[in-house]
């Protein structure tokens, strides 16, 4: 199973609390997370980009840096972990994301790959003038199509004269092209959304919910692996998790009971109501499933694995043995400690990490 990161670009992480640890975002925060990523063999790291925060107590996500350029600085300062930043497509043009792809697959040496998202908080786009208007849910992964196909086509040729309903290339060129192939990947959790993963996607995050819980995640790998048989593709479903570890199973629940106690209610409720604009009854879309799962009110929009460091290495081999998991991007409540205490003391109790030494 392979192993990634999801870096903390947004202050104070995922968990959405006033009582978990209170950070901002910076470069060096970051570095030292992924070089201990890549030091532990983690195979992937991955930053998001928020474009505003969900306010509340906790002002979570009020501070943000940008994903392509903090990844590119990432790209100097690591040797062998592949790295992907996160393009909001509403916000820039493809050609232009895909010259900035082949600029950092240039400084990492064909280390890089791009995390495409659709855009479903409103807000985001609205305080630059630039949201579409509600139509946009309902076409936004045939917006998402040609807005891949257009970068592919640049990668692979260096011109594009692709026309759509959205897009319209005009001997459009990007040259040099990447020295490596750049995996695409996405979050799509919808019927619509888990074709297109299938369609054009190397790897899509199926959703993981509730607490301790790492087989929840079965129906939505599930609906992934259905798609790819109708496609003829193979994209790899990553599962995105919380790591709350300590010495033992009781350490770590009282820490998760300190978080939940701070429970910024107020950023959830903003959240939520921004979701609601989707009006999508996709029992797997963003303001569905969390309601209809009983997990609205907990303090991270991701499922949560608490307990010893023997306990979540076991629920993390369980997890690996779901088929069609290709591998777990993971968050932790303070990432310097939580990345240490999964290199020393988790990784080396997790069987398929072990299996995957042997096999190599």
């Amino acid at each position: 199973m392979q192993l990634g990161v999801f870096i903390p670009i947004g202050n104070n992480g995922w968990l959405i609390s006033t009582t978990s640890p209170q950070y901002k975002p910076s470069f060096d925060l970051n570095k030292t997370v992924v070089q201990k990523a890549e030091a532990f063999g983690f195979d992937f790291a991955l930053s998001m980009i928020k474009l505003h925060g969900f306010g509340g107590p906790s002002g979570f996500w009020d501070y943000n840096l940008e994903s392509f350029t903090l990844m590119a600085g990432l790209a100097a300062v690591t040797e062998r972990i592949q790295l992907f930043a996160t393009c909001a497509v509403l916000t820039m043009p493809p050609p232009f994301t895909a010259r900035m792809a082949t600029t950092i697959d240039s400084i990492s040496h064909g280390r890089f790959g791009v995390n495409i998202i659709s855009g479903w908080q409103r807000r985001e786009y609205t305080q630059m003038g630039i949201w579409p208007g509600a139509d946009h849910y309902r076409r936004r992964y045939d917006y998402c199509a040609e807005y891949v196909s257009i970068m592919q086509e640049l990668w692979r040729t260096g011109r594009s004269d692709f026309k759509g309903d959205f897009f319209q290339m005009d001997d459009c060129r990007c040259l040099p092209m990447p020295t490596a192939d750049i995996p695409i990947i996405c979050a799509a959790q919808s019927d619509n959304g888990t074709k297109f993963a299938a369609k054009y996607a190397d790897y899509n995050f199926c959703a993981s919910f509730g607490y301790n819980a790492p087989k929840a995640v079965e129906p939505s790998v599930a609906r992934l692996v259905k798609a790819n048989e109708e496609a003829g593709r193979d994209c790899g479903a990553l599962v995105l998790t919380m790591i709350i570890a300590d010495e033992t199973d009781e350490a770590a629940n009282a820490k998760w009971e300190h978080y939940k106690a701070g429970t910024d209610l107020e950023a959830l409720a903003y959240r939520d109501a921004q979701a609601a604009d989707d009006p999508s009854t996709d029992v797997y879309a963003q303001p569905n499933r969390r309601r209809i799962l009983g997990t609205n009110k907990l303090p991270t929009n991701q499922g949560v694995l608490v307990g010893s460091y023997a306990s979540v290495a076991k629920m993390l081999d369980e997890l690996s043995t779901v088929p069609g998991v290709r591998g777990v991007m993971m968050t932790f409540d303070d990432f310097v400690i939580g990345m240490e205490q999964f290199g020393t003391r988790i990784m080396p109790l997790m069987r398929c990490r072990d299996t995957l030494k042997q096999a190599a």
